[in-house]
C-alpha cells in the first residue's frame, strides 16, 4: 500500500450519478482563480502603493527623505509567502491540478546578479518593477513604455538563452 492509496481511501466516496468535473470546467475553475488572485494583487499594489513611482524612489531614496512604508509591505509578502510555502508541503498537489514549484536551487550565478542589477536599475531609475508596472499601465501614460520596455527584454534574454541551448547541442566542427 503506498501514499496513493492512503489518499484514495480517505477521500469521499462520489455520489452515484454526481457530475464528475471535466477539463473545460476545470479550466475555466483554473481562469477563474488566476484572475482572482491576480486582481487581489493589484488592489493589494495599488493600496500600499507600489504603483506610484514617487513612493518608490522615496523608499530607495535612504539617504534623502527616506519613505521606509514600502518595508512593511515587503515584509508582509515574505510573511504570507513563507506561511503558503510550508502549508504547500501538505498537500500532495495544487488543488486546480499541476505540480508545486520546486524549491530555487540557491545558485548564485552571473545570470542572477546581472539580472538583479538589471531589476534594480528598472526599480531605481523608473520606480517600477514588472507587477506594478502593469497595473499602474491601466491608469497611467508612462507604465505602459516601461511595460514595453521590460517585454522586449524579456524576449531577449529569452533569444539569448534560446541561441546558447543550440550552440551546445551542436557538435564541434571537424577540422
Amino acid at each position: 500500500m503506498d501514499r496513493g492509496d492512503l489518499e484514495r481511501a480517505k477521500a469521499k466516496p462520489e455520489r452515484p450519478g454526481a457530475p464528475r468535473p471535466t477539463r473545460a470546467r476545470t479550466d475555466r475553475n483554473q481562469l477563474l482563480l488566476s484572475f482572482a488572485c491576480g486582481l487581489l494583487f493589484a488592489v493589494g499594489l495599488a493600496v500600499a502603493g507600489m504603483t506610484n513611482p514617487a513612493k518608490v524612489i522615496g523608499f530607495l531614496d535612504v539617504t534623502g527623505a527616506w519613505d521606509p512604508s514600502l518595508a512593511f509591505v515587503m515584509g508582509g509578502a515574505l510573511g504570507v509567502y513563507a506561511v503558503a510555502w510550508q502549508l504547500r508541503r501538505r498537500v500532495a498537489a495544487p488543488a486546480l491540478g499541476g505540480t508545486f514549484p520546486a524549491p530555487p536551487s540557491g545558485a548564485i550565478d552571473g545570470r542572477l546578479l546581472v539580472g538583479a542589477a538589471i531589476f534594480g536599475l528598472g526599480w531605481g531609475v523608473a520606480g517600477y518593477c514588472p507587477g506594478p508596472a502593469v497595473v499602474a499601465s491601466a491608469v497611467t501614460r508612462n507604465a505602459p513604455v516601461f511595460v514595453l520596455g521590460m517585454l522586449v527584454g524579456m524576449a531577449l534574454v529569452d533569444r539569448v538563452d534560446r541561441d546558447r541551448r543550440v550552440t551546445r547541442l551542436q557538435p564541434a566542427a571537424e577540422s
